[in-house]
């Protein structure tokens, strides 16, 4: 069976090939349009991470009974952040559950970059 190539089918091929590359490449820079990390908050974007995927409502470091520490306050978050960065990178955090999107990761290294603002 011989391969016959002419001139529509590449042209095809191209054209096929790169539609998906520019929808890829697109879906790719809306994700990073929607992982916002300029003027971030404590309250607003690092305490809703916390809250979901460490402290009680995700069983884990909710009270000192519950986990090793609890991560509620601010300064349970400031002062263990150094370990949550590691734990949350490697995976080994959030314990059972699916490692933290790209973006939430983001968010809790640029806060920590900010000085760990009370805000």
């Amino acid at each position: 069976m011989q391969l016959q190539v002419n001139k529509k089918s590449i042209l095809s091929l191209f054209i096929i090939v790169n539609i998906f590359l520019a929808c890829t490449n697109k879906n790719k820079q809306e994700l990073i349009a929607q992982c916002d990390v300029s003027n971030l908050s404590y309250v607003n974007d690092i305490v809703p991470i916390l809250n979901t995927h460490c402290n009680s409502q995700s069983g884990c470091h909710g009270g000192v009974d519950i986990g090793s520490i609890s991560l509620e306050t601010y300064t349970d978050a400031k002062d263990n952040i150094d370990d949550i960065l590691v734990r949350i990178k490697t995976g080994n955090m959030p314990k059972n559950n699916s490692k933290l999107e790209d973006c939430l990761i983001s968010k809790i290294q640029e806060w920590k970059n900010l000085g760990t603002p009370n805000n």
